[in-house]
């Protein structure tokens, strides 16, 4: 059975189309943007909710005590696991449906995993579009899920409206190694496995680290929203209803200062910058490192008969001539 990959097939909520669509975002982007042109024009895109936090901080069990939460209450969730290894595993979505096997059947749950894929930044443009399609599938909120806590996956979550920064008691030492950025990224703090006889101190030690970041900026975009710390028992279930809670309070905040509008709108030039890296790269740059003309500039710059910067603004020039013919 051949399924039809459309506009009205994405609304309908099927979730093989969905799934394909999503297939072909990742892998045959030049070929469903015709698709995505038509989807975005129509969709009001789903609130977003980011998840960062330190390997094995429970943030899967997390996001499946989340979702559960709101799927309680008749919304549609859509769940986006980002891998930085998927590309080469090939199979990460299994893993993701174990470690969230509550939810992995739930109706109104779609869970998909999707890898960086190299991209600067870490974020690899189709996240964006994924999102897209799961908006006009009526998914009313889409949680995305990142490894770890390096640059990568500071820069995943800065798409996200609300993003939550999960950490434990044991990871009291590496917290304080924490980068500025995701201090700053991070509006709602969660302190989990609260049961352990370190949690207070480590409740200390984030709410000082927290003062201390807002002391040293004054002009962050949540300078008049105050960082809670919620404390959860993930495996229990504990601290989930205030933590659902606090994600609304934001929502709520971001709605009454205009700063959703704010965000979205550096979301979308974000995106935008993608895209436009995403076809250079792959209508110029990689054609050009394929071709004899870059070889023998990278021969020439190793025998000294030229230097990389002279070499690339010629490039360059040689480009902007290109481009002036097409338009021509």
């Amino acid at each position: 059975m051949i399924m039809e990959i459309s506009a009205e097939g994405v609304r309908s909520g099927d979730e093989r189309i969905i799934a394909r669509v999503i297939s072909q975002v990742e892998n045959q982007r030049q070929q469903v943007f015709p698709l995505l042109k038509e989807l975005y024009r129509s969709t009001e895109l789903a609130y977003l909710v980011g998840i960062t936090g330190p390997p094995g901080s429970g943030k899967s069990t997390l996001v499946e005590k989340l979702v559960l939460s709101w799927t309680a209450e008749e919304e549609k969730v859509a769940v986006i696991a980002i891998d930085p290894s998927s590309e080469f595993s090939g199979g990460a979505l299994l893993g993701d449906r174990i470690r969230m096997g509550k939810i992995s059947t739930e109706k109104n749950v779609f869970i998909r995993s999707m890898a960086t894929r190299g991209y600067l930044g870490g974020l690899n443009p189709a996240i964006f579009d994924t999102v897209v399609v799961l908006s006009a599938a009526g998914y009313q909120k889409v949680v995305i899920e990142t490894v770890g806590v390096g640059q990568n996956e500071i820069d995943i979550v800065r798409l996200a409206d609300t993003t939550l920064v999960v950490t434990v008691p044991e990871a009291g030492d590496e917290i304080q190694t924490f980068k500025a950025g995701l201090m700053e990224a991070g509006d709602i703090f969660v302190l989990n496995k609260a049961d352990q006889p370190t949690a207070s101190r480590m409740g200390l030690i984030l709410k000082q680290m927290l003062e201390m970041n807002d002391s040293e900026n004054h002009s962050s975009d949540n300078s008049d929203w105050e960082v809670p710390i919620v404390k959860t028992v993930g495996t229990e279930g504990e601290g989930i209803e205030e933590l659902r809670r606090a994600v609304m309070q934001h929502r709520d905040f971001l709605s009454r200062s205009q700063k959703e509008r704010y965000n979205r709108s550096r979301v979308i030039r974000n995106h935008v910058v993608h895209l436009m890296e995403e076809f250079l790269r792959n209508h110029y740059i990689d054609p050009l490192l394929e071709s004899p003309v870059f070889q023998e500039i990278l021969a020439g710059i190793s025998a000294r008969k030229t230097d990389p910067y002279t070499a690339v603004e010629q490039l360059l020039k040689s480009f902007n001539k290109e481009q002036g013919k097409h338009e021509n």
